[in-house]
C-alpha cells in the first residue's frame, strides 16, 4: 500500500510540475458617466490550470459566484472556449473564439467574441466582443 501510495504521489507531482498556471481578467467597460476604476479589471478575474499544450481549464468570478471555463487551442494563439456558472451550467453555457496577442514576457491581451447557447427570455441571442487579459506564470 506504501508504495501504491508513494507512485500516485510522484505521477501526481509530476502531472503538476509540467502544468501551467494562468491569471485571466476580463476588462469591463464602466457605465456611462462613470470613472475607470480597479474593479473594471478585477471584477472577473479567474485562474486556468493548463492540461496539455492544447487545453486549459478554470475558473473566473463573475459577481458573487463563480464560473467554469474550458478553453481549446485550435491553432496559433486562437482558442475556442465555452464558460458557463455552476450552477444550472447547461442552460447559461457561453461558447465563444478568441486570439492571444503577446504585449510583454508572459502577458497577453486576449480579444474574444462570445454567444449564448441557448436564448433568453425574449428570444434573442446576442454575442458580446470583450478584451481580456492574461498572464501566463
Amino acid at each position: 500500500m506504501k508504495k501504491l501510495f508513494l507512485t500516485m504521489t510522484l505521477v501526481l507531482s509530476a502531472m503538476i510540475a509540467s502544468a501551467q498556471f494562468t491569471v485571466i481578467t476580463t476588462l469591463e467597460q464602466p457605465a456611462e458617466g462613470e470613472s475607470w476604476e480597479m474593479s473594471s479589471v478585477t471584477d472577473n478575474m479567474g485562474i486556468g490550470y493548463t492540461l496539455n499544450d492544447d487545453v486549459m481549464i478554470g475558473a473566473v468570478k463573475s459577481g458573487e459566484d463563480y464560473n467554469l471555463f474550458a478553453r481549446y487551442l485550435v491553432a496559433n494563439n486562437c482558442w475556442v472556449s465555452a464558460q458557463g456558472p455552476t450552477e444550472e451550467t447547461m442552460d447559461n453555457i457561453e461558447i465563444g473564439v478568441g486570439y492571444m496577442f503577446k504585449v510583454w514576457n508572459a502577458l497577453y491581451v486576449e480579444p474574444n467574441y462570445s454567444i449564448p447557447m441557448n436564448e433568453d427570455s425574449n428570444g434573442e441571442r446576442e454575442g458580446t466582443f470583450k478584451l481580456g487579459l492574461g498572464y501566463y506564470l
